[in-house]
């Protein structure tokens, strides 16, 4: 997050507006819903979680045990479980 002055960016109106609010203070003004994106989208990372998974899911319904899996992949017996037996 960076801090732009707000009299760079918004007009002389609006600052008026605000100003009958908040002077002097820092404000956060979040993005729009819209505009989100999920974790991971842009990095890649949670499509390399996804496809961990899968090969998770798969390694168990192919016989492999969930200590194995753990230790396969370096993961908590907890976690290989959430992953096992989610429906997603």
């Amino acid at each position: 997050m960076k801090y732009v002055k707000a009299s760079t960016i918004l007009p002389e109106e609006l600052l008026i507006e605000i100003q009958k609010y908040v002077q002097g203070e820092t404000i956060y003004i979040p993005k729009q819903k819209c505009t989100y994106q999920k974790w991971g989208s842009l990095s890649g990372g949670r499509k390399k979680i996804d496809q961990r998974n899968a090969s998770i899911k798969n390694g168990f319904y192919n016989g492999k045990s969930i200590n194995q899996l753990a230790q396969d992949y370096f993961l908590s017996t907890e976690t290989i479980k959430k992953i096992v037996y989610s429906k997603k």
